[in-house]
């Protein structure tokens, strides 16, 4: 069984090396849950998919997540308070001592060269669950068509997703009511 301290600590690791939200830390927390055994590679989109569909921020929902895997409740309350620990107080030390360097130009500078860091971050975790997860052709059509009208053409996700579950649903009736044509001899 994992201690809780040790949940907290490797979710802190996480939250202390996050830059640039969310989406960033999925490969820190696939490389850290992953080398200690806590999560396989067909678990995380899993973990991912609830964590987007529940309510609020991606890191905290990935965290309860995973530590609710890994110890239930108490797991879920170590991981979350692990994962928020050091952006607190990383915000706190930047509201009480940096605001005012904000326009310093070494501090633009700094932050600007973080900026494509944080791109790949996101983006290699989305092409690895792209390349796992998507098996079929067709699957690799939808995953560009969306990205190409959420990216390019700025069509909100949720109409794709609509249009998408009208699709499957249509396609599941057809093959489900294909080849059964009326009952014949029905009694009155």
């Amino acid at each position: 069984m994992v201690s809780l301290f040790k949940i907290f600590s490797v979710f802190s690791k996480i939250g202390a090396f996050t830059i640039g939200g969310g989406y960033a830390m999925i490969p820190l927390i696939q490389d850290e849950m992953g080398k200690r055994g806590w999560i396989s590679d067909e678990e995380l989109p899993n973990i991912i998919a609830l964590a987007q569909s529940a309510p609020g921020v991606l890191a905290v929902n990935v965290s309860i997540f995973a530590g609710y895997k890994l110890r239930g409740l108490k797991g879920s309350i170590a991981a979350t308070v692990g994962t928020i620990m050091p952006s607190f107080f990383a915000i706190l030390i930047i509201a009480m001592f940096l605001t005012n360097y904000q326009d310093n130009p070494i501090v633009v500078r700094i932050f600007n060269g973080i900026r494509p860091v944080v791109v790949s971050l996101i983006a290699v975790p989305m092409i690895n669950m792209a390349r796992k997860n998507n098996k079929t052709w067709w699957a690799w059509v939808i995953s560009a068509v969306s990205l190409i009208l959420v990216a390019f053409l700025k069509v909100s996700p949720i109409y794709i997703l609509l249009v998408i579950i009208v699709i499957a649903f249509t396609l599941y009736y057809y093959r489900e009511n294909k080849g059964k044509g009326p009952k014949e001899g029905r009694e009155s």
